[in-house]
């Protein structure tokens, strides 16, 4: 769900930074080719976690859930020469397509991939973070921040994606669907950052919901 206008949304995206040839290509297969496309960040968003890589100096980053490899790459494009991307996923089935732009672009080469549940796969990881992005499954959402956020870097941020979930947030548990299993997840995850005295959160109404959080 979109909560802006769609002439809006893409006159703002004409005006941002756009993304390589090879972030866009990848976009257009994702969308041509891949089931549940819709997953994909696009474009606005591409350029904002490019635009706060860039701007926070960024040099380690975390993802929780690859899907096609599109924001890795938009993240990877803006870290300096050493700078890395540890993405995290639970499925191999699509790092086939993931590589092929990977490979193509002079930045993929900063990508890892890491195959298996990221709650087992996290705590063996070394070193801090600059930047995590989470964008996997909502009944972790939670349990993801809560680990994290002792591994971010001094001035390190977590971006969480999807955290207005097509507006199903605003609903009380009694009008939610019985098949959603999520809504409630991203409620709680929206609901701990807002309480914490440990935690500074900014929630942006782009696409679906993009939450920027820090250490205070």
């Amino acid at each position: 769900m979109n909560f802006i206008n769609e002439e809006i949304e893409n006159y703002a995206i004409s005006k941002s930074n756009r993304p390589s040839q090879f972030v866009k290509e990848l976009g257009e297969e994702t969308k041509a080719n891949i089931p549940m496309a819709m997953m994909l960040v696009g474009e606005m968003e591409g350029s904002l976690l490019g635009f706060l890589v860039r701007s926070l100096k960024v040099k380690r980053v975390l993802e929780i859930g690859t899907y096609t490899g599109y924001s890795a790459l938009c993240m990877a494009e803006n870290l300096p020469m050493d700078g890395e991307v540890i993405t995290l996923d639970i499925d191999d089935e699509l790092t086939p397509l993931s590589k092929k732009y990977w490979g193509q672009s002079p930045d993929g080469n900063k990508i890892k991939k890491v195959i298996g549940p990221a709650l087992e796969t996290i705590p063996n990881l070394e070193g801090s973070f600059d930047l995590v992005f989470i964008d996997a499954d909502k009944q972790n959402y939670l349990n993801y921040l809560k680990m994290v956020i002792p591994r971010l870097s001094e001035k390190g941020i977590v971006v969480v994606d999807n955290v207005l979930w097509s507006g199903n947030v605003l609903k009380a548990a009694s009008e939610l669907e019985p098949t959603d299993n999520s809504t409630t997840h991203i409620q709680a995850l929206n609901d701990y950052v807002c309480q914490s005295n440990e935690l500074y959160g900014t929630l942006l109404p782009i696409r679906d919901g993009i939450f920027l959080i820090t250490k205070t």
